[in-house]
């Protein structure tokens, strides 16, 4: 069953006046618990397609409907709590809040969901314990290395059990050894029945994922099966 449906997607910005197309009549879809990756050169328009996909912008012209809803037809606080409850975000840079605990990072968007205090340490520490740093609960986010931050961002971007988690550039910042384990986190979460959909201008890293979609000039170029994809244990080699 498709969990994301996109049809002729276009998205135009306006620079001095000029309209510029980011991304140009994209067709697709993702079914519930695929991983997919979408790849493509700096510029090509991942970014815009991001933006739609994980309901940040809203499209200039054609159909996205997440879940079997039409995007275009729900309120900007109606796609807020979707995006809080159904969309798990993991971004290059971790974004996690400075001089605060592991805990206090994880626990933000289940306050922010409304869960009920006394449910939310049990939730946090097993989505901590899922991603291998259940020694780390009370560690201060700055004290942790590049890998452990890009984990914890991963902690907290399913403590929702959310239906989409969306990686963007996950393992960018990250030695081989550590994103190694970011990409083992992300896989183990598909293997649990997540649909991951994965930004990546890595081809290696785009391998792990059972399908690739190639970006260009604001395109979507073509798209692989991927019959074979890579045992997180490889990245590192």
């Amino acid at each position: 069953m498709a969990l994301l449906e996109v049809e002729r997607l276009s998205k135009n910005y306006f620079v001095g006046g000029v309209p510029v197309a980011g991304i140009r009549d994209i067709t697709f879809s993702i079914n519930s618990g695929e991983f997919v990756a979408i790849m493509g050169p700096s510029g090509s328009g991942k970014s815009t397609l991001l933006h739609i996909l994980g309901l940040l912008e809203r499209p200039s012209a054609g159909t996205y409907r997440f879940d079997s809803q039409d995007v275009n037809q729900l309120s900007d606080d109606q796609l807020a709590d979707i995006r809080n409850k159904e969309i798990g975000f993991v971004f290059q840079s971790f974004d996690l809040l400075p001089r605060t605990s592991v805990y206090d990072n994880v626990v933000l968007p289940l306050i922010y969901a409304g869960v009920a205090p006394g449910r939310r340490r049990s939730i946090v520490e097993e989505v901590i314990r899922s991603v291998g740093l259940a020694h780390r609960l009370e560690y201060n986010s700055m004290s942790l290395s590049g890998g452990e931050k890009q984990r914890v961002a991963i902690a907290r971007a399913i403590s929702n059990n959310p239906k989409m988690i969306l990686a963007d550039e996950p393992t960018g910042n990250l030695d081989s050894q550590s994103g190694g384990l970011v990409m083992q986190s992300l896989q183990q979460l598909n293997k649990a029945g997540h649909t991951v959909l994965l930004v990546t201008h890595e081809s290696y890293t785009a391998g792990y994922a059972s399908r690739i979609l190639y970006i260009k000039d604001g395109m979507l170029e073509r798209e692989e099966t991927n019959l074979t994809p890579h045992m997180a244990e490889e990245f590192k080699k």
